[in-house]
């Protein structure tokens, strides 16, 4: 299923870009992806209102689909979590607490943290076009690399946000996460190589921690994959006409690659799970060959053959990134 953009959210920000140039947007949007790509932090690169809204038309659908694929997920691990609270860390233009609303009609507030004046001046602006918890959260400026306390809360999301920060401080930023966490610290990266050893990095972190994991991962002992091999996952999401001419692209679509972790606290239920899909299911004639990383810690390639039905007709519908 495509995640589509909230209908409130998809409208404020075509009224935010009304009699703005499409073709400075499209150069500032390149200037500040070159510049992330290249490692730098937002501010330096979100310089002002306009960065900040170039970034959100071609960043922001690929981060929410991202963003919902691992959260439904989430729910599909957790599915009697309930949270009343919201922490959005490094938040940007709110795509992440946009999703999370989305997927749990539980939350009642939300508190967005973000280093950047820019972002959280778009943040709030699209925010203010939500309902409820959106339309009532807090926006708080904040350097994540400080010392001071996060504000606690049931979920807590840092989407897309290590990245930014400095990797000998990105350690101790895991522990303050989870630390503010009363339920569930869910982490989503880019899906490169660099973003899976975020995600790893802080896995190992979170375990030793005593964290329960919630996916994708159906075991706690070390990854089994080896370099060049990466774990991430896939989501394809339509481009509208002003998000192809941010991006300078041609096709209607796009497929972001994201990695992610989810940790949960003991007082979270997690249903626990054979095996994840990591990497597209081959069909063919005879049946089925999976590539999957199964509880007991380990990679297997399993051949799901035509022959058995019930079996096969399971393998057939399974996707990149599912649970068995």
């Amino acid at each position: 299923m495509t995640p589509d953009l909230p209908g409130r959210l998809r409208a404020a920000l075509e009224a935010r870009l009304e009699g703005v140039s499409r073709r400075d947007l499209a150069a500032r949007a390149d200037r500040v992806s070159r510049a992330y790509r290249g490692g730098a932090g937002s501010a330096g690169v979100v310089l002002g209102a306009d960065d900040a809204l170039a970034y959100a038309l071609a960043r922001l659908p690929a981060t929410y689909a991202a963003d919902m694929a691992v959260f439904a997920a989430t729910v599909e691990a957790a599915p009697d979590f309930a949270p009343k609270t919201l922490l959005d860390a490094g938040a940007g233009p709110g795509t992440a607490s946009w999703a999370a609303v989305e997927t749990w009609g539980s939350l009642k507030s939300a508190t967005l943290l973000d280093a950047s004046p820019p972002f959280l001046a778009l943040a709030r602006e699209l925010a203010a076009a939500g309902e409820g918890v959106l339309a009532g959260a807090a926006f708080r400026q904040a350097d994540l690399t400080g010392a001071e306390a996060l504000p606690a809360a049931d979920l807590v999301v840092a989407s897309y946000a290590l990245a930014e920060i400095a990797p000998t401080a990105q350690g101790a930023l895991i522990d303050r996460l989870w630390s503010a966490c009363q339920g569930l610290l869910v982490l989503v990266e880019p899906g490169t190589p660099a973003g899976y050893e975020r995600i790893l990095a802080a896995r190992a972190r979170l375990v030793a921690a005593g964290a329960t994991l919630a996916g994708p991962c159906p075991h706690a002992q070390a990854c089994p994959l080896t370099p060049p091999d990466w774990c991430h996952f896939v989501q394809r999401l339509p481009r509208s006409r002003d998000h192809r001419i941010a991006k300078g692209a041609e096709a209607p679509f796009e497929d972001e690659k994201f990695t992610w972790i989810a940790a949960a606290r003991d007082t979270v239920a997690v249903t626990p799970f054979e095996a994840r899909v990591l990497s597209p299911p081959r069909q063919a004639k005879p049946g089925v060959d999976l590539k999957l990383c199964v509880e007991t810690g380990a990679l297997e390639q399993r051949f799901v053959p035509r022959r058995d039905k019930a079996a096969y007709a399971r393998a057939r519908r399974l996707d990149w990134g599912d649970a068995i």
